[in-house]
């Protein structure tokens, strides 16, 4: 049976990277790893106003469901082109954790918390995830970045700790009991699967992921559909589409790359930028008004992202 290291896909091609084995990956110069890691950022920015278009055509159980279900396909295509062999037996648990975090538990936590909080409140609220990632980074393998990572790190989370309870008057809502939820499934499943990308292609960390959730989700779009009403508009067929194959099969792809080549504090730090740009989506795609507060903790965790950055993570 052929390694499962040596596989290559269209995939590879698209990023204008060839798929090699893990000491390849592991090798991958700096900058195409942070470049990686930013195109990973920039596809996530999106997820937030895809699903709010989303939501427009489908119910928030429907909508998790057949995302994921198509993501798996497109991914058990790619698999399959690759010929790619099963994942050994030691990796599967953490690919069981990958898809428990990203797969299932961040868009279903997200989605519905989406039916209530606006999403430059949720996109802030999710400046969170670079610390949650680092956390639990450091505590799974190991790794200790420097106290400057770590100072840079916490400022930015306490700027959006400070906006959350800001903006709901002292107290939290449910919807952002959804996010802090969905934050912290999201980092473990971050965690795990930046460290198979060290062992594996990345691209089969997110493909074997998906495909192992294909019999939950199968049958769960087929009651959900049932369930809830369906209301096919071009914005919710375009939000379904970009939420399946772009934020949850190439964006993680190109994430996973990018953690496995710069360390997984590093990347996370990156995602101190994801609230600015969904805030900017927010605006031009779904015409929402933001907060006074909104851009100036954005910017805030931004600045962060310069330190850790430089800081030995």
């Amino acid at each position: 049976m052929r390694a499962q290291n040596s596989a290559t896909t269209p995939m590879t091609i698209a990023v204008g990277a060839t798929a090699g084995s893990a000491p390849a990956r592991a090798e991958t110069p700096g900058a195409q790893g942070t470049l990686l890691a930013v195109l990973g950022v920039v596809s996530f920015s999106l997820t937030f106003p895809s699903t709010v278009w989303g939501l427009e055509s489908f119910g928030p159980w429907s909508l998790v469901a057949v995302r994921s279900t198509l993501a798996a396909l497109i991914a058990g295509a790619f698999l399959l082109g690759g010929r790619a062999a099963l994942p050994e037996r030691r990796h599967r648990a953490g690919l069981a954790v990958v898809a428990g975090g990203v797969v299932v538990g961040f868009p279903l936590l997200t989605t519905l918390a989406l039916q209530t909080s606006t999403t430059s409140h949720a996109a802030v609220v999710a400046g969170l995830l670079p610390l949650t990632t680092a956390v639990f980074a450091a505590v799974r393998t190991g790794r200790r970045p420097s106290r400057t990572f770590w100072l840079a790190a916490v400022a930015g989370a306490a700027v959006v700790i400070a906006f959350t309870v800001q903006q709901s008057g002292g107290a939290l809502s449910t919807g952002d009991l959804y996010l802090f939820g969905a934050l912290l499934v999201c980092a473990a499943g971050y965690t795990e699967g930046g460290r198979l990308a060290r062992e594996m292609p990345g691209w089969q960390v997110i493909g074997w992921a998906l495909v192992f959730c294909l019999p939950l989700m199968v049958p769960a779009a087929a009651v959900a559909l049932a369930l809830e009403p369906v209301r096919l508009t071009a914005h919710g067929v375009v939000g379904l589409v970009w939420v399946a194959a772009g934020s949850t099969f190439f964006g993680l792809y190109v994430w996973y790359r990018g953690m496995a080549a710069i360390g997984i504090p590093r990347a996370s730090q990156l995602q101190l930028a994801q609230p600015l740009l969904t805030l900017f989506w927010s605006v031009f795609l779904l015409g929402e008004s933001l907060p006074p507060a909104a851009p100036v903790a954005a910017v805030g965790v931004l600045v962060c992202i310069a330190v850790t950055q430089r800081a030995k993570g």
